[in-house]
């Protein structure tokens, strides 16, 4: 007589895998959300957590279903493959965002100029939700800046204050960067003593010369009016940036400084959401002002 020996079912290894695949696509589903639909950072976090907590669970399970298959060589070896592979996807991103956490300063805000960060021409406003950070940068922040990005320094280039602006209007749009507010626009337009006044041809040399209009003062050439810090002669670009794949959000403002026959460019990256910026704003900077270098190649100073 034949006996058939029926191996036994791992039911942990089989939950590990329907748990594991539930974590897999609320991870996906609200990234997508995120980058392309309504949903924000604050509700995309807590999701993205609880994403991870379920995976975490799964991968305990799908180990309970390897111990069992050991053991007893019960079925469920393949799920709790499965488990795993699908467990790492949330995990991957949260221990990648952890490894950020910890390892950079806990600041959301980096400026160039770390004495007299250029002031935002329309403050950002988000709900903070759950998230909780510093109504203001202080010095201590950017203290930690310094230590942590020795080498994010504004630029100086040997170039008119027109030119300039051209260049960086050109990698803000290579870049991806939203305009959403500028100050001091006009202080880029050719000087009126730099214009060449034709005569008319038919006009006798003595006779009087053509009705001129008087130049009109700026209409945001009064102190109340600017941002606080910002000089007349000063231009300011605020727009607003998000990561490619992940949609995160930032406010960029970048400040164009005339200084003597020099013109000092100043970046500030903030993010939107949270109290860190995970070095993604430092990193943004930097991007912003080696393209900018590119894009003005032979006029860049010190």
């Amino acid at each position: 007589m034949m006996i058939k020996y029926e191996r036994p079912i791992s039911y942990a290894a089989l939950w590990a895998r329907r748990i594991a695949r539930f974590s897999c696509g609320l991870f996906l589903v609200a990234m997508l959300a995120h980058r392309f639909g309504p949903l924000v950072t604050p509700h995309l976090l807590a999701i993205v957590a609880f994403a991870a907590g379920l995976a975490l669970l799964a991968v305990v399970l799908a180990v309970i279903g390897f111990v069992r298959l050991w053991q007893v060589a019960a079925v469920g070896g393949v799920a709790s493959v499965s488990a795993l592979v699908y467990s790492a996807v949330p995990l991957a991103a949260v221990g990648l965002g952890a490894e950020r956490y910890f390892q950079r300063p806990a600041i959301y805000d980096i400026s160039t100029d770390t004495v007299t960060a250029p002031d935002w021409i329309e403050p950002p406003k988000a709900d903070q939700g759950w998230l909780r950070r510093a109504a203001a940068v202080m010095p201590q922040d950017r203290e930690a800046q310094i230590e942590a990005y020795p080498g994010l320094t504004g630029r100086r280039y040997d170039g008119a204050l027109d030119r300039v602006f051209t260049g960086v209007k050109t990698v803000a749009t290579d870049l991806g960067i939203r305009i959403v507010a500028t100050e001091g626009e006009e202080n880029a337009e050719a000087d009126l003593e730099d214009l060449v006044v034709k005569p008319e041809a038919n006009t006798p040399p003595d006779s009087e010369p053509a009705t001129v209009p008087i130049p009109m003062a700026r209409p945001n050439a009064m102190i109340g009016l600017r941002p606080a810090g910002m000089r007349a002669s000063d231009i300011l670009l605020q727009g607003e940036w998000r990561t490619p794949v992940s949609g995160f959000r930032f406010d960029v403002l970048v400040r164009l400084r005339e200084e003597a026959e020099t013109t000092f460019v100043d970046i500030r990256v903030a993010s939107r959401y949270g109290p860190h910026e995970l070095g993604l704003a430092a990193d943004f900077a930097d991007r912003f002002l080696h393209a900018l270098d590119a894009e003005l190649l032979g006029i860049a100073g010190d």
